[in-house]
């Protein structure tokens, strides 16, 4: 007989009351520290593996022996159902084991379990009504990096109190570097590495804000009664709004399996007063040089001043930071396949400026730390470039982040390589352009032949990546001017490398944030081009009915074009154009005599049709093709995704037709 859902409800009740009170929670975490101490060598812990070691310690028959339910059901009550309950109520106890056996935890592996239980006094969401079932609504996203780990929450409905519970499992330490050895609690007292969390909104539209970015210290775990703390995480606004509670988290943390002897409260505090006076020690030092470096640099020339130099930049929670530490080495490995791939992948990710409050023509300062960014996935041309800059570092290229001036004298900020002979090249990270730097020679013959300018960057005042920082001392900072000859110190001063490595080196200070991973793209790129094109042809054929026009697709037409997107995107990734013979051919092939064959190709970084379709409506060309009319009118559309690291998407689309004119 199956119990009804307010039986089995009560009968849940009362089985976590019966589990509490004979301290099962300590019995389970015995049994899986024991299977750690004893066997680390065993493999992973499957859940049958589990339900066998607590019934040989008799677990489950002492707590099925001190249940009594007579009193709640009837005789005939099947007793399969209680144990069953029984059963899925001790795999869920002790931090939520069922989390634990389902992504099947290795015995021989440190984890700390960080759970989410909730948000609450998201004040700028208090009118917001609860979304009816079903009903589209702006969502917060929570998204964690810690060490060389990542991992994103479900999104939930923007609320004053959002519902937002996860379980985010965390391993101490992947490399291995001890052996597989557990760590006792002073050894994990020196991962001062913290938890980032970063808070995301996403609008109904698709539009993303970043509301937070809070780093957190999990280390007084290690000194809380069974290694389990709980405990709430104000999480305070960014830029402008950085001294601005945005709202609560209620966090718990337990680690597992538990430290055999666990830290004072006093040691931790401690620990952590002895980082932060170190790291303020070294700030206030590489301050002091700063200082003194920039006085020698304004003694070279009166001018200098009015230089683009910039030695630190602000943070989206309005801490300065050294430029330099918002480079690092960034390998990608199977993500990317070649520096040309890495600045398309950066250049997928949109261009926004940091919101400003007010009017007036100020740029806000933010230079987002790199979880942040990539969470957000738009940011400033700051943003772009120190990615960019990572990347090519890391596919082995001498990289380096340029700050100075476009067209007009607007700020911008780019990335230059330097080859090994001597070659300068200019990568545009917001397109993925790259430029041939040729200096102009101003002690030349004035009949002298002189390079043109290639670059639409106009003068540059510094230049630096994680390891360098270099200020432009020449006579004029035209960048057609410049001679990228850093060993030459009438060219360029730079700033000692050791005091730059004090600050920006690994391990340096606690207060830089780690380097987080790229992640894999999640979407199915033929999927995501399908679902696309057909809301395309649902968009064209409701726009030719509102103008009284019939619709016929021709399904071999919208095949061929295919070729030509695939064609465009190699063309953006390598700067190589192959294809495009082939493409012409099938096309003549496929258009009989007598007919006309019109195409139009677009590009979009995001994946919203009828944004989209708004947008090619507005080009004439494009509109003429989609109301195209004539004799033996054919149609066709095709959308191809291009899908990148951090589910940047390059997104091509072409409208084409073929007709027989009538006069």
């Amino acid at each position: 007989m199956s119990l009804p859902p307010e039986k089995t409800s009560e009968l849940k009740q009362i089985i976590q009351s019966h589990l509490k009170k004979m301290n099962i929670h300590g019995k389970i975490q015995e049994v899986l520290a024991e299977t750690a101490r004893v066997d680390p060598g065993s493999g992973r812990l499957s859940e049958e593996d589990f339900r066998r070691a607590l019934q040989r310690r008799g677990i489950i028959d002492d707590v099925m022996k001190d249940l009594r339910f007579s009193q709640v059901f009837s005789p005939l009550t099947d007793r399969s159902h209680v144990r069953n309950e029984e059963m899925s109520c001790l795999c869920h106890t002790c931090f939520n084991f069922s989390y634990f056996l389902q992504i099947n935890v290795d015995p021989s592996r440190q984890y700390l379990h960080l759970q989410v239980l909730g948000g609450k006094a998201f004040l700028e969401h208090l009118q917001e009504p609860q979304p009816l079932p079903g009903q589209v609504s702006s969502t917060f996203t929570l998204y964690l990096h810690f060490r060389d780990q990542r991992f994103g929450s479900k999104p939930v409905p923007c609320t004053c109190e959002p519902d937002m519970r996860e379980n985010f499992l965390l391993e101490l330490c992947r490399d291995n570097a001890d052996g597989g050895k557990v760590m006792d609690a002073a050894s994990m007292l020196s991962i001062c590495d913290p938890i980032h969390f970063v808070l995301i909104k996403t609008d109904i539209s698709g539009e993303t804000t970043l509301v937070s970015s809070y780093f957190l210290d999990w280390r007084p775990v290690l000194s809380s009664t069974n290694s389990k703390t709980c405990f709430a995480v104000e999480l305070m606004g960014v830029g402008s709004e950085c001294k601005v509670p945005a709202g609560v988290l209620t966090v718990n943390l337990e680690l597992y399996p538990p430290p055999a002897v666990n830290l004072s409260a006093d040691v931790i505090s401690t620990q952590q007063s002895l980082e932060r006076t170190r790291t303020a020690e070294k700030d206030r030092l590489f301050l002091v040089y700063a200082k003194q470096w920039w006085r020698e640099f304004l003694e070279i020339r009166a001018s200098h001043q009015s230089k683009l130099v910039k030695i630190f930049a602000q943070d989206e929670n309005g801490v300065n930071r050294p430029v330099c530490s918002y480079v690092r080495v960034l390998r990608a490995g199977r993500l990317l396949e070649s520096s040309r791939h890495a600045a398309r992948f950066v250049s997928l990710l949109a261009h926004e400026r940091a919101p400003m409050l007010g009017g007036g023509t100020g740029k806000q300062e933010q230079w987002c730390t790199l979880m942040a960014f990539l969470c957000r996935g738009k940011g400033d041309c700051e943003d772009h470039a120190t990615l960019l800059c990572s990347l090519l570092l890391g596919f082995g290229l001498d990289a380096y982040v340029c700050m100075g001036t476009k067209a007009k004298g607007v700020p911008h900020t780019w990335v230059m390589t330097r080859g090994t002979d001597g070659t300068i090249t200019f990568w545009e990270s917001l397109t993925a352009h790259r430029y041939l730097h040729r200096p102009v020679d101003p002690d030349a013959p004035p009949l002298s032949p002189q390079p043109k300018p290639s670059s639409p960057y106009r003068t540059v005042g510094c230049v630096f990546n994680h390891q360098t920082f270099m200020a432009n001392c020449q006579p004029s900072d035209s960048v057609e001017l410049c001679v990228f000859d850093f060993q030459n110190p009438s060219r360029w001063k730079a700033m000692s490398e050791e005091a730059l490595r004090s600050v920006c080196g690994p391990g340096s200070c606690t207060s830089l944030p780690p380097l987080p991973p790229l992640c894999a793209p999640s979407l199915d790129p033929s999927a995501a081009s399908n679902q696309l094109e057909m809301e395309m042809r649902y968009l064209v054929y409701e726009h030719r009915k509102d103008l009284d026009l019939g619709t016929v697709w021709d399904d071999h037409l919208c095949y061929l074009l295919s070729s030509a997107l695939s064609a465009y995107e190699m063309e953006r990734c390598t700067g190589v154009s192959c294809g495009n013979e082939e493409f012409q051919d099938a096309v003549r092939r496929a258009v009989p005599d007598g007919q006309t064959f019109k195409g139009f190709p677009i590009h979009f970084l995001h994946r919203n049709a009828r944004r989209a379709f708004a947008t090619c409506l507005r080009s004439p060309f494009c509109e003429e093709i989609i109301c195209c009319r004539g004799d033996s009118v054919r149609l066709a559309v095709r959308v191809w995704v291009f899908i990148y690291p951090e589910n940047a998407c390059a997104v091509w689309l072409m409208f084409a037709c073929k007709y027989r004119s009538v006069l």
